[in-house]
């Protein structure tokens, strides 16, 4: 199974340091049957996709809680066994919990397949997005609007070799 961990740039420099994604649990975010169900699609590469962006957003959060964080989001992509993603069966079709699964183990950053972060361009959408949240979690149309901006930005896809020059 494809899961999608969320990250800021000292995460992943954190990560790249010890050589895990840790520790556990550890949140990530797949394609889940409330995904599925959420989505409506069949097509899996929209649904990963979808899943990526589940990720992206839970990335946007770490970045609202850490000042010093670089205002740009990072999720990085990894295969694991099926039986090592569970997900919260109480959550059901929470929205915020949409895609969410847990890993019950740290991870070798070896085994990841990719990392995905935002452009340079993107860290004014995404810090002002990172201020806005707290506002759009209460409902301000608004926020919601500067939250969504961050979400114009394709995260870009890097080989696992190039964490180095990204962090």
């Amino acid at each position: 199974m494809r899961v999608y961990v969320p990250l800021t740039l000292p995460g992943l420099a954190e990560a790249y340091r010890t050589g895990e994604l840790g520790p556990a649990p550890l949140c990530a975010y797949a394609v889940t049957p409330a995904l599925r169900e959420w989505y409506l699609s069949e097509d899996v590469e929209e649904l990963e996709y979808a899943a990526l962006g589940r990720a992206a957003e839970a990335s946007l959060r770490r970045i609202a809680q850490d000042p010093d964080a670089a205002r740009r989001r990072v999720v990085v992509a990894l295969d694991v066994p099926d039986k090592a993603a569970v997900s919260d069966p109480d959550r059901g079709l929470e929205q915020a919990a949409l895609g969410q699964v847990r890993l019950a183990a740290a991870v070798p950053l070896a085994k990841a397949a990719a990392v995905h972060v935002d452009s340079r361009d993107a860290e004014t959408d995404v810090a002002a997005a990172a201020e806005a949240l707290e506002a759009a979690d209460g409902g301000d149309d608004d926020a919601q609007f500067v939250v969504d901006g961050a979400e114009d930005h394709d995260l870009m896809w890097f080989g696992v070799q190039e964490i180095p020059s990204l962090i």
